[in-house]
């Protein structure tokens, strides 16, 4: 049974996000060790921010942020200190389990492989018929959001990087495209990644 640890200062929603969790088959905990963290900002003592920066210094799971702030400079301020995700009150049930599941899942999978092409998100390379690469975070999220669906809009792969903390654009997103596909040729892997004309990119 998966851990969460829920650090909510409100009682009441505290126990609505346990009552949650457990019934989807989470075991809540109070504190670390954990196999996910559920951070409000507003906590008594010291910050969300502080605790997910303490947190940072000995562990790397995932960390989502629940909370009522709504500022944008917190959410660039959440993903800073090593948040992977930022949701902001009243939540969505469905949508934060879904959430939990990803980030869960992909901590859980650490390689993912498509077509003798094998990523290890672990040590960030990529494996390809005896060949093998070290990629960049950008790349390894990129190729990553790649491996995980048929098809992958820009702004998927913008959202997906900049919900784990690798803010970019679509002209640094282009360049990290094309540095991955030298990467992947110099493999033997050419012609990997399809441009999808106006959409995005495929595997």
């Amino acid at each position: 049974m998966e851990k969460i640890l829920v650090a909510e200062d409100d009682v009441s929603i505290r126990e609505e996000l346990t009552a949650l969790l457990q019934a989807n088959g989470y075991q809540v905990v109070s504190a670390p060790p954990c196999d996910l963290a559920l951070l409000d900002i507003n906590l008594p003592g010291e910050s969300g921010f502080e605790a997910c920066r303490r947190l940072r210094q000995h562990s790397d799971v995932p960390v989502i942020f629940l909370t009522a702030r709504e500022s944008a400079e917190d959410e660039i301020l959440g993903f800073g200190v090593g948040a992977d995700d930022y949701i902001r009150k009243p939540y969505n049930s469905s949508v934060l389990l879904a959430r939990i599941a990803r980030l869960l899942k992909r901590k859980s999978n650490p390689t993912m492989t498509v077509r003798e092409l094998t990523l290890s998100l672990a040590d960030m390379t990529v494996h390809f018929q005896g060949n093998s690469a070290e990629l960049t975070k950008n790349e390894t999220r990129i190729l990553a959001c790649l491996m995980q669906k048929e098809l992958c809009t820009k702004q998927e792969i913008i959202e997906d990087l900049w919900n784990n903390s690798l803010y970019i654009d679509e002209n640094t997103l282009y360049v990290n495209i094309n540095r991955l596909r030298d990467k992947l040729k110099r493999m033997g892997a050419e012609n990997y990644i399809r441009t999808v004309r106006g959409v995005g990119y495929r595997l």
